[in-house]
């Protein structure tokens, strides 16, 4: 039999509007792993919709100087949009690049995570994602202390980018022989 830790983390919601922590709940679905309620405030009769998950095992970051954070989902995302600022890619792909991260941290089983494994994992799908959010990403991650480190990045990644046309070219040749 398996058991799994939860651990229960009480927020009081407050209404957006008007800031009082009295609402009812009009409506509730599940969507995914997520619960998503709609709840209207009891004083200024306004709705809103609030999204509730599960945690299944509380994971904490290691920082580079030691110091533990909790694993914050949101900070992540931000972090990450903040790289794809101005850049084509949908908010869709990004929660999607946020949630498999998730997923993956998870199902390490380990109560405590790098956060440069983290920042690997960031890496790893930003490059098949976007080049230039990469390159962000990398920049603030890596710490580059000189340019000749960052331009090495970008020949590396220009490299892989030849590499991978030519890859693809190849397979394309192969299928219309």
């Amino acid at each position: 039999m398996f058991h799994t830790k939860c651990r229960l983390r009480v927020i009081i919601l407050k209404c957006p509007y008007c800031n009082i922590p009295d609402s009812k709940v009009t409506d509730s679905r599940t969507v995914g792993e997520n619960v998503r309620r709609r709840r209207e405030c009891i004083r200024c009769g306004l709705r809103f919709t609030t999204s509730e998950r599960v945690q299944t095992t509380a994971l904490l970051v290691v920082k580079r100087d030691e110091r533990r954070q909790e694993f914050n989902k949101d900070k992540l995302l931000s972090q990450i949009v903040l790289a794809c600022t101005k850049r084509p890619i949908p908010y869709r792909d990004i929660e999607k690049v946020v949630e498999d991260i998730e997923a993956q941290v998870q199902g390490l089983g380990k109560p405590e995570i790098k956060s440069s494994t983290i920042g690997e994992m960031v890496m790893e799908r930003l490059k098949s994602l976007d080049r230039i959010a990469y390159i962000r990403w990398a920049s603030v991650y890596r710490d580059f202390q000189d340019m000749e480190s960052f331009e090495e990045m970008v020949k590396d990644l220009r490299e892989d980018s030849i590499n991978t046309e030519e890859e693809n070219m190849s397979l394309f040749a192969k299928k219309i022989s």
